[in-house]
């Protein structure tokens, strides 16, 4: 198949891209590289399989794809705090461009979206049903909001003009080719602790997150698209919970760093407790995460340190 990749050059987004063309098929990478990276890519330059499209999706396009992962949108907060404007028009107008693009070749598009749809959760852990408790004022509801709108998007063309939709609300994911400076917490922890720095936790390091290795998140977006009659939306994240502070100490053993753990203020609006609940995707895809966090962490440790050797 002809597939697009929205966002191809970013963390997951190049995963995937590699994923796609293991398989054989030929992949359409779309990204304006404000938080993608070329060299994410540069293995598939060479690749007659693989197209490198740059374009902002804000602006409409015209393709002939028979599938589309949308995945453009920065993800971090660091990132997408920057310019919030510009990340809420990349939801919600770059969803709308999408879904015109998919409507018009009759594509079936899945949607990246997230778990910040359900804001600070007063459901624990949290199943696709919970309608999520949003901040749609605070300073992350640029992404939080913008996801949401794009799924309603999603439904709305699906139920008003057919077009074939998947959703996938996506819980923390880690592996390499993480942005080194994207301000989120596996890649702060590895860069400060390869680099004998303090590391920095937020709040007292009680709040939770889940943390899924993106070969499996990778796999799950796959079945997800392949599963004919499910639309989702679909929890796809590991169900196994730590606890921030669980986390820096276990970086610091893994790197064998000299680091000290230093305690900051929390963010605004910052969840204390995030986990998917997984029975639809372990029912409908028959999907759960299968790479232990010891190992992909393993992997992210080695990917990071070389870019350290490397002075990158």
């Amino acid at each position: 198949m002809r597939i697009l990749v929205t966002g191809g050059a970013g963390f997951i987004g190049s995963h995937l891209c590699e994923r796609l063309l293991g398989e054989g098929h030929e992949v359409l990478c779309l990204d304006n590289f404000f938080t993608g990276s070329k060299r994410n890519i540069a293995q598939f330059a060479e690749n007659p399989q693989f197209e490198l499209v740059r374009h902002d999706i804000t602006e409409p396009i015209l393709l002939e794809v028979d599938q589309i992962y949308h995945l453009a949108c920065p993800a971090s907060p660091v990132h997408y705090q920057y310019n919030p404007v510009k990340t809420i028009k990349t939801s919600v107008m770059g969803t709308i461009n999408m879904l015109g693009l998919a409507k018009r070749v009759r594509a079936r598009i899945l949607l990246a979206s997230t778990s910040e749809v359900y804001g600070d959760p007063q459901v624990h852990p949290q199943p696709e049903t919970y309608w999520g408790n949003v901040n749609p004022i605070g300073i992350r509801s640029c992404y939080d909001e913008g996801k949401r709108v794009a799924e309603t998007l999603m439904m709305d063309y699906h139920r008003q003009n057919g077009v074939d939709i998947r959703i996938v609300r996506i819980f923390n994911t880690y592996g390499p080719r993480m942005a080194e400076h994207d301000g989120r917490v596996v890649s702060n922890f590895i860069v400060q602790a390869l680099k004998g720095e303090d590391i920095t936790v937020y709040g007292d390091g009680s709040q939770t997150r889940s943390f899924c290795y993106v070969d499996d998140l990778v796999d799950g977006l796959i079945r997800l698209m392949a599963c004919d009659g499910f639309t989702g939306p679909v929890n796809i994240g590991n169900p196994t919970e730590t606890t921030i502070l669980e986390f820096a100490r276990r970086i610091i053993e893994l790197t064998g760093s000299t680091s000290r753990i230093i305690y900051k203020p929390l963010p605004s609006d910052d969840p204390k407790q995030r986990q998917p609940d997984i029975t639809m995707a372990r029912t409908k895809l028959q999907w759960e995460p299968r790479i232990p966090i010891d190992t992909g962490l393993g992997r992210t440790v080695e990917y990071f340190a070389g870019l350290t050797a490397a002075g990158s």
